[in-house]
């Protein structure tokens, strides 16, 4: 399928989102994130497809935000109908999808795009980017789970801060704070990010699966009743075939040819 708002591409067990509007930094539209959320129900449903990268076009922008024009013209209806939702389903999939999600930050990664970001398993930044919830400015707040996501990352006194005052940080700043796990040069970018995609896409995706759901619904629990959850998969995992050839191919010292079983 063509897109209009996002480039889609396959290579190599990868799957590559790019948000294409750089003429106006990558803000997004609703067609940008009806295309994206298309594109990343394609991904999780293609078993040939290990890892998910996001990242924006240009190298101004990873996303800036949501289209300001679209936002004028946004009321309490609006936000409350099913078209919205569509942003929440996007985040929520990037979350909660079985394979890792990994946003390429290549600048601003403001407003709906920090948002995006930190529903992402991973987030690798280049050294001109720069973060921030700047809605407060706009008279709105964080409104696609930016105030549940930020402060379950970063503690809450620090999302409270950047929610607050709508104030924007650099990346040496959010590296510091763990909004970020890697800063690299701009050029670096995307070679660092496929090689960290093509290593996590080397592993067994069952154990990727379930490690992903033991950490996410963890948050939830109490430590009790996470330990009792993480036991639950971990013997799961035992049981698989995966487990077989992992054990198998360290005793060979050979590469393991994981199957997802």
């Amino acid at each position: 399928m063509s897109y209009q708002e996002i480039i889609y591409e396959k290579e190599n067990g990868l799957a590559i989102i790019t948000f294409n509007r750089p003429e106006v930094r990558n803000a997004l539209n609703y067609l940008a994130i009806d295309e994206a959320l298309e594109a990343a129900s394609d991904a999780d449903a293609d078993d040939s497809v290990k890892v998910l990268i996001l990242t924006g076009a240009g190298d101004k922008a990873f996303v800036a935000g949501a289209d300001i024009e679209e936002l004028r013209a946004r009321n309490t209806l609006t936000e409350l109908g099913k078209r919205s939702a569509r942003r929440r389903v996007l985040a929520n999939l990037l979350e909660t999808m079985s394979k890792p999600t990994i946003a390429a930050i290549n600048g601003f990664a403001v407003g709906t795009g920090l948002e995006l970001a930190i529903a992402c398993t991973i987030r690798i930044a280049s050294e001109n980017a720069k973060f921030g919830q700047p809605e407060i400015n706009l008279g709105i707040m964080p409104g696609n789970g930016g105030t549940q996501r930020l402060p379950r990352l970063v503690g809450e006194g620090r999302a409270m801060e950047m929610i607050l005052t709508g104030d924007l940080i650099d990346v040496q700043e959010a590296y510091r704070i763990g909004l970020v796990n890697r800063v690299v040069p701009q050029a670096e970018l995307m070679p660092y990010v496929k090689e960290l995609a093509t290593k996590l896409a080397a592993k067994s995706p069952l154990a990727i699966k379930l490690a992903k759901d033991a950490v996410h619904a963890g948050l939830n629990m109490s430590l009790k009743d996470g330990i009792e959850y993480e036991n639950k998969l971990f013997a799961i995992l035992c049981g698989s075939k995966d487990k077989q050839e992992g054990v198998n191919a360290f005793l060979e010292k050979r590469r393991p040819d994981f199957q997802g079983r």
